[in-house]
């Protein structure tokens, strides 16, 4: 097994504090922001499971559950839930953190279908993921489900 098909490399957890010029007009933070934030780390995991660069070719069920604040830290957790030919879906959730009274929230879910590419942006085969723990197969075939209506 090479590094990159660790299991420790298909998972990305990356926390970020929301700050003000992340706002909205109501006051929280912008659906754009997290959006950016969310490609950042979708493509951080596939490019760590890979070793390759990677492109998005499509985000799925983006789900925002509750607000954002801005002051709290946004803690990004990633997998790689299913691997193709050349594509992978990285599943991603979103839990926050007040840091002034510990209080934790489920905020966002989605899920990324990110293409490996080579240097020249062609895209490159990956090699093989077997899913053996009974979460890596339920992951899997979830993952099938979503991609089977990608592609309809």
């Amino acid at each position: 097994m090479t590094q990159h098909q660790s299991l420790k490399s298909r998972d990305l957890t990356m926390t970020v504090l929301m700050t003000p010029d992340m706002v909205n007009f109501s006051g929280n933070v912008h659906g754009g922001a997290m959006l950016k934030l969310l490609d950042q780390v979708a493509y951080a995991c596939a490019v760590r499971y890979s070793g390759r660069y990677a492109v998005t070719l499509a985000v799925e069920k983006v789900v925002f559950k509750q607000p954002v604040h801005v002051g709290e830290l946004a803690t990004f957790m990633a997998r790689i839930n299913y691997v193709g030919k050349t594509s992978m879906e990285v599943g991603i959730k979103v839990v926050t953190e007040n840091p002034r009274n510990g209080e934790c929230r489920h905020v966002m879910t989605c899920f990324f279908y990110m293409i490996s590419v080579d240097e020249n942006r062609k895209p490159v085969e990956l090699e093989a993921f077997t899913p053996e723990t009974d979460e890596d197969k339920e992951r899997w075939a979830d993952a099938l489900k979503r991609k089977e209506t990608l592609s309809a």
